[in-house]
């Protein structure tokens, strides 16, 4: 089946946000607003996707805030301004979930691991996971796809391994790929 006729079938989408949503700092984390950088594009898709979606949702790991790089409170402030961003382009995002914990950690948050989805399920119970797509540009992200059993798409970039393809069900270049089969 081609991505169009998948993306057409979905109601809600996760997304990634470093990488997919904005610039990923290949030097370490994005710990305030002055260092947000939406990708091109994104602004515009998320406004055709907000019409398309019941529901759209980051799912993002933030070790971050474990490292002591930021707090919880920073990273809110970026979150909020994000989403005020998005909304002032007639853009939506229903909720943003992280998870702060440091990947060595065992038994925690992180994607590959759908706690946060399962989060997104309580707050919405009407999410199905199977009428959801997951964009993302990593294997930790094509796994959490899998894992929930949601439909997966990579978005490659400057920073693609062969190991995040493994798992990719589908592969873009931008959001505006997905946007486009709106049209």
């Amino acid at each position: 089946m081609d991505l169009q006729s998948v993306f057409r079938n979905k109601k809600y989408l996760f997304l990634d946000r470093d990488g997919v949503i904005n610039k990923r700092n290949p030097h370490g984390y994005i710990t305030k607003w002055e260092d947000f950088i939406f990708l091109e594009g994104v602004l515009e898709s998320l406004k055709a996707f907000s019409s398309f979606f019941q529901r759209i949702i980051i799912i993002t790991n933030q070790q971050g805030i474990g490292k002591g790089l930021m707090t919880e409170m920073e990273l809110k402030n970026i979150h909020e301004k994000l989403k005020d961003t998005v909304t002032n382009h007639g853009g939506r995002i229903d909720a943003i979930y992280h998870c702060p914990v440091l990947k060595q950690k065992s038994n925690n948050c992180r994607k590959p691991d759908i706690k946060m989805a399962q989060k997104a399920q309580e707050e919405f119970p009407e999410i199905d996971f199977a009428k959801s797509i997951m964009v993302g540009d990593t294997e930790s992200d094509m796994l959490f796809a899998q894992n929930a059993g949601m439909s997966s798409v990579l978005l490659e970039n400057e920073y693609t391994t062969e190991a995040d393809k493994k798992f990719a069900t589908y592969f873009i270049s931008s959001l505006n790929d997905l946007s486009n089969l709106l049209k």
